[in-house]
């Protein structure tokens, strides 16, 4: 006997509830482009009731958290961060400059420049999700990215100690525990807390890093037609 799986009336539920969201992500995202840090802490507040004196991790508050998690664990975290850097850097190696000289003169190519700054979101909730520390932080550093910022969102009142060890061993240089789409918002418009980023990301997957779908780098063109090039 048939069954319906979707009807034309759940479809348009369906697309009220995706509008309902979509509506209340681009509040939060104008509310932080305008009131900065003010906006971010209200948010926070409000969705994760979480407001420390500074979302921002210090180094003692880091390692105290790394300490808490069991050596096995720091193993495998350092482990799976071991293959996917090594994986990481073939790619990049892939990933060569070009530079020729077509014509007397006229000298075209491309390069890869890393961007100076980036920030990545590590989703958290009932569990930690060291793999999104690893899929993104691990590659931006190893892309040659200069600065690397990193949110988690708290978890009953404070962070996953799994995931603040994930993060610290991929290389972040800063961690803030800090959540939603405020978070993100923080670190894509920049407010006195947060630098802006040139880029930002989520991994909430555990997938294979591929360059060409992140913004940890930049391709530059190189073109001088009818200039004769310097010896």
């Amino acid at each position: 006997m048939p069954r319906h799986i979707k009807t034309a009336a759940l479809a348009g539920q369906q697309e009220e509830a995706d509008a309902k969201i979509r509506g209340t992500v681009e509040g939060i995202i104008a509310d932080v482009a305008k009131r900065g840090d003010t906006a971010v802490r209200e948010l926070s507040e409000r969705f994760d009731k979480w407001s420390p004196p500074s979302f921002r991790l210090s180094d003692d508050e880091i390692h105290a958290l790394v300490a808490n998690v069991a050596p096995q664990t720091i193993e495998d975290i350092k482990f799976a961060q071991t293959q996917i850097r090594n994986f990481a850097e073939i790619q990049r190696a892939s990933m060569r400059d070009v530079e020729v000289e077509t014509l007397p003169g006229v000298v075209l190519g491309h390069r890869h420049i890393p961007v100076d700054r980036v920030g990545c979101y590590v989703p958290g909730g009932r569990y930690p999700m060291v793999a999104s520390a690893h899929m993104s932080i691990v590659t931006a550093r190893v892309a040659g990215v200069e600065h690397i910022t990193a949110c988690t969102p708290p978890n009953q009142g404070g962070p996953h100690p799994e995931t603040i060890a994930a993060m610290h061993l991929g290389g972040a240089d800063e961690i803030h525990v800090l959540g939603g789409v405020q978070a993100v918002a923080a670190m894509a418009f920049g407010t006195t807390s947060f630098k802006r980023w040139i880029c930002w990301w989520v991994r909430a997957m555990p997938m294979s890093p591929r360059p060409s779908d992140s913004c940890m780098a930049r391709s530059e063109s190189i073109s001088s037609p009818g200039q004769p090039r310097s010896s």
